[in-house]
C-alpha cells in the first residue's frame, strides 16, 4: 500500500476548527452507533413474537440474537484494523451500507433463514464504536475529543437501553418488522452524513490484513460465544458445549501466540502489557456482563405476576418504561465522564464507575420488593456505565498510536461483547435455577443474580484501581509513541 501514516500531531487540529463540521460528524456518527446499539438489544423481548409469527420454536429464534453476537465479534476486529489500513470513513461507509442492508433484509424477511442472513450484516456494524472514535481522534479540535469519546461511548450503552424500552410499543402498535426498518432511517441518514459530509481520515497504517490471525481469532471466537449462547439449550454439561468452550479457549490461547510472530498482526498483542490498556479491558469485560445483568433481571422482574408477592405484573411496554431513568443517567453521566477525564484523566471516572455499578446491585440484591429499590437501582446503573464506558474508552486512545485506535478499540469491543454474551447467559442461568411451583423465576433466584452482578462490579472497581496514574499514562505514552497524548485533551494535567 502506497498510503502513509500521517503522526496524529500533524492529524489532530490544534486550533479549533469549524464548530458545524464538527458538531454534523458527531452526529453522524451518534445515529450510526445508536442505530447498532438499539438493534444488538431491541430483538430480545420481541423473540417470542418472531418466533410465533414465523412458525419456529424458541430455540431456533434464538440464532437470531446468536447470529448478530457472532458476527459482530468476528467482523469488528477485522473492519477495525482496516480502517486503521486503508482509511476510517471509507470502512465505515461499507460498515453502514452492510448495516443498513441488513436491517432492511431483516425487516423484509419472509422466514428465519433470511432474518438471520440480515443480522448477520448487521453484526458487521460493530466496528462503528472503533471507527467512529478514531475519526474523532483524527478530526475533531482537541478540547471537543476526550468529550465527544465520552459520548459515543455511553451511546452503546444507552442504545441498548434504548432497545428494551421500546421493543415492546413497537411491537404491540406496530409489528416486528418495525424493529428493522425505524432503525434503518437512521442508518440511512448517518451513512448519507457519512459519504456527503465528513472528510477522510489522514492517519493510516500501510499493511497487509493479517488472514492466518484473524482465521484463528474468528474460529476461536465463534467457538466460545456459541457454547456460551447455546450452552442452556444443549446443556452446560453436554459435549458439544464443553467441546466448543475448550476449542474457543485453545484457538484463543493460539491467537497470542500467532500473533506475537506475525510483522503486521490484527492485533498488537504487546499493547496488552500496557497497564492502561488492560485494565480498560477489564473494566470493558466486567461491564459488559453487568448491563446485560440489567437487561435480564429488571423486565423480568417487573414482569412478573405480583401475586407471587415479589414480582410486579407490569406488561413488557411497562417495564421497559422504568429503563428510562437508566438511559437518562448514561446520557448525562456520559457527558460529565468526557469532561471530567480532561480535567483529570479516566481513572477517577472509571473508579466511580465500577462504585456505582456494585452499589446499584447491591441495592436490590439486599431488597427488591419495592419500586424505589428498582429506580435507585437503575440510575446508578445509567451513571456507572456512563462513566465506565467513557473511561475505558478514553483510557485506550491515550494509551496507543493514533494510527492503532481502531485495532484497540476493536479489541476492547469485543471484550465487552464477550462479556455481555457471558453476563447474559450466567444471570439467565441463576434466575432459571431455582423455579417456582408455578414455573417463575423464586424471589431468591433474583436476589442470587443481583448479588452476582455485585461481586462482578467489585471485579471492575479493582481493575479500575490497577489503572495506571497520571504520571504513568504520559510515561506509558511516551514509551509507545503515542504523539497526540496532549492533543487527545490531556494538556492540563
Amino acid at each position: 500500500m502506497s498510503t502513509i501514516s500521517t503522526p496524529a500531531s500533524a492529524a489532530v487540529p490544534t486550533t479549533s476548527g469549524p464548530r458545524s463540521r464538527s458538531t454534523a460528524i458527531i452526529l453522524y456518527l451518534s445515529l450510526g452507533g445508536l442505530s447498532f446499539a438499539v438493534l444488538q438489544s431491541l430483538v430480545a423481548p420481541a423473540l417470542g413474537t418472531i418466533g410465533a409469527d414465523l412458525g419456529v420454536s424458541a430455540g431456533s429464534a434464538s440464532w437470531v440474537l446468536t447470529a448478530y453476537l457472532l458476527s459482530a465479534s468476528v467482523l469488528t476486529p477485522i473492519l477495525g484494523r482496516l480502517g486503521d489500513m486503508v482509511g476510517k470513513r471509507k470502512i465505515m461507509i461499507v460498515v453502514l451500507s452492510l448495516l443498513l442492508a441488513g436491517a432492511i433484509l431483516a425487516a423484509l424477511a419472509p422466514n428465519l433463514g433470511v432474518l438471520i442472513i440480515g443480522r448477520v450484516l448487521q453484526g458487521a456494524a460493530g466496528a462503528v464504536l472503533p471507527l467512529s472514535i478514531g475519526i474523532v481522534r483524527d478530526e475533531l479540535p482537541r478540547e471537543r475529543v476526550s468529550v465527544t469519546i465520552g459520548l459515543l461511548s455511553a451511546i452503546f450503552g444507552i442504545g441498548a437501553g434504548v432497545g428494551i424500552v421500546a421493543a415492546g410499543p413497537i411491537v404491540e402498535g406496530l409489528s416486528w418488522h418495525w424493529l428493522f426498518w425505524l432503525p434503518a432511517v437512521l442508518v440511512l441518514i448517518a451513512l448519507l452524513g457519512t459519504i456527503f459530509g465528513m472528510p477522510e481520515s489522514p492517519v493510516r497504517t500501510p499493511g497487509r490484513l493479517d488472514l492466518l490471525g484473524t482465521a484463528v481469532l474468528s474460529v476461536g471466537l465463534v467457538a466460545l460465544l456459541l457454547a456460551v449462547s447455546e450452552g442452556a439449550n444443549w446443556g452446560w454439561g453436554s459435549g458439544r458445549t464443553i467441546g466448543l468452550l475448550v476449542a474457543g479457549v485453545v484457538l484463543l490461547v493460539a491467537f497470542v501466540f500467532v500473533e506475537l510472530r506475525v510483522a503486521e498482526p490484527l492485533i498488537d498483542i504487546r499493547l496488552f502489557r500496557n497497564s492502561g490498556v488492560w485494565t480498560a479491558h477489564l473494566v470493558a469485560l466486567t461491564f459488559g456482563f453487568a448491563m446485560f445483568g440489567t437487561f435480564i433481571l429488571i423486565p423480568t422482574l417487573l414482569q412478573l405476576p405480583s401475586v407471587l408477592g415479589y414480582g410486579f405484573g407490569k406488561s413488557v411496554s411497562q417495564s421497559g418504561l422504568f429503563l428510562l431513568p437508566t438511559v437518562v443517567a448514561m446520557v448525562i453521566a456520559g457527558v460529565i465522564a468526557g469532561a471530567l477525564i480532561r480535567k483529570v484523566g479516566p481513572k477517577i471516572p472509571m473508579i466511580v464507575g465500577a462504585v456505582a455499578v456494585t452499589v446499584a446491585f447491591a441495592v436490590p440484591a439486599i431488597g427488591h420488593g419495592q419500586i424505589w429499590q428498582i429506580v435507585v437501582s437503575g440510575i446508578l446503573t445509567g451513571i456507572a456505565i456512563g462513566m465506565a464506558l467513557a473511561a475505558t474508552s478514553n483510557a485506550i486512545v491515550e494509551s496507543v498510536p493514533a494510527a492503532q485506535t481502531g485495532e484497540a478499540i476493536s479489541a476492547n469491543t469485543v471484550v465487552r461483547t464477550v462479556g455481555s454474551s457471558i453476563g447474559t447467559a450466567v444471570i439467565a442461568a441463576l434466575i432459571s435455577s431455582d423455579i417456582t411451583p408455578q414455573g417463575a423465576p423464586s424471589d431468591a433466584s433474583f436476589s442470587l443474580g443481583f448479588w452476582a452482578c455485585a461481586v462482578v462490579g467489585a471485579l471492575a472497581l479493582l481493575a479500575a484501581l490497577a489503572a495506571p496514574s497520571a504520571r504513568k499514562r504520559r510515561q506509558h505514552a511516551a514509551e509507545t509513541h503515542v504523539d497526540d497524548f496532549d492533543e487527545v485533551g490531556h494538556a492540563g494535567r
